[in-house]
């Protein structure tokens, strides 16, 4: 029998078996339209309903999103039957996509039954992949299999009912859902998952989760310029579109100058990085997500009502995006490096503080007092860590 017959679905072992391949890359173009759509549904029903609507749709399209990067992560999408699967998942992930403005509406059963294809279809196909990988792995897979149907059965009632019954029940299937791995995925009569099993490629993980960032801050960028082309030029949409720029690029050097590449050394040399990738990948970048999302429809309001005071709901798009996006970086570092960075937890309490100057600050200036603190952040950091025994030990 051959290495390749025994090996199955499953990934090579080593540097080149931990690529991200180009069909990973592509099924990520998917996302590109999901994360445009929550930005804009967030822009155009920007209330508190509307919010948590958006919020509980931006926690699906990752889920389904992080649960297909740690199936990669042990599947090898060049054998023919993984890459018809994620071919199959690209096709119900633009129809989840195409849901989102009218997911509380009427393609509310729609989002409901291609999230639930997706989820289940792909735990499901997994579990019977795995099987190359002996009785234990294949017994997880069951295990969250059970977890996903379970909630299937809410986000496929929620689908049929209407405005708060289906908010309701939306929510308790993500709840089960987000509390699956938090539990080990523990089912009655088949025990519990051991993180220890869970033997994941840290550079893999890395570079799926770092993609990602970069199609979300793609979408920010998108959207200034877009509004930015789309109005007629003067010394303030400049400045605007300028801001908006520089925010983005704050977002990028944070996450990518020292978190990216320190957090895929440490899984990779971690004991059980199982734990550990679930830590810093699966639940910590959910604010990392949130918060460009949320930069992006500040930048909007910056665009639109640039000298607007006193409107806490467009202040909180435009200091809150910043603050969800330290936030998460600091969960993130902080998982992958044992400390929490104190740059991130200054940044995070200057952009508290600087709410109670909200009712007085035109929303471009908070937009500029936004970015000053991400560049503030950044230039701490980076000072910080290059130099002395720190900077022996990242570079």
């Amino acid at each position: 029998m051959t290495e390749t017959h025994k090996q199955g679905w499953l990934r090579a072992h080593g540097h080149t078996g931990s690529r991200v391949t180009f069909l990973e890359l592509f099924f990520d173009l998917v996302f590109v339209f999901s994360i445009s759509q929550l930005s804009h549904a967030l822009f155009a029903h920007y209330t508190l309903l509307g919010a948590a609507e958006a919020a509980l749709m931006m926690f699906a399209v990752w889920w389904v999103w992080i649960f297909t990067a740690w199936v990669t992560n042990w599947l090898d999408p060049e054998r023919m039957p993984v890459r018809t699967m994620l071919i199959v998942l690209m096709l119900l992930g633009l129809v989840l996509s195409a849901s989102i403005p009218e997911a509380f509406g009427e393609k509310g059963l729609l989002f409901a039954s291609a999230y639930v294809l997706m989820q289940v279809g792909r735990s499901a196909f997994t579990t019977y992949a795995m099987r190359a990988a002996g009785r234990s792995a294949t017994i997880n897979f069951v295990r969250i299999t059970t977890y996903l149907a379970v909630a299937g059965v809410f986000w496929i009632s929620g689908g049929l009912l209407e405005h708060e019954a289906r908010l309701i029940c939306w929510v308790i299937a993500l709840a089960i859902e987000y509390c699956g791995p938090a539990l080990a995925f523990a089912v009655p009569g088949l025990g519990k998952s051991r993180t220890e099993e869970w033997d994941v490629s840290g550079a893999h993980m890395a570079e799926r989760c770092a993609l990602f960032v970069i199609i979300c801050l793609g979408e920010a960028i998108l959207v200034s310029g877009r509004t930015f082309s789309e109005m007629e030029f003067s010394t303030m949409t400049g400045a605007v579109f300028l801001i908006g720029f520089i925010g983005t690029v704050a977002m990028w050097w944070l996450y990518f100058r020292f978190g990216h590449g320190r957090a895929a050394h440490r899984i990779e040399h971690a004991d059980t990085p199982g734990s550990l990738a679930r830590q810093a990948f699966t639940y910590a970048h959910i604010p990392i997500l949130a918060g460009i999302i949320v930069h992006a429809v500040a930048v909007e309001f910056m665009f639109e009502h640039p000298h607007e005071t006193g409107n806490l709901a467009i202040a909180a798009s435009v200091l809150g995006g910043s603050g969800l996006f330290l936030i998460g970086n600091l969960w993130f570092k902080g998982a992958t490096s044992g400390r929490l960075p104190l740059s991130h937890l200054a940044g995070i309490v200057i952009l508290l503080l600087s709410a109670f100057l909200a009712p007085f600050l035109q929303v471009y200036a908070m937009g500029v007092l936004a970015a000053l603190v991400l560049i503030v952040v950044a230039a701490w950091e980076y000072k910080s860590l290059t130099r002395g025994p720190a900077a022996a030990t990242l570079h």
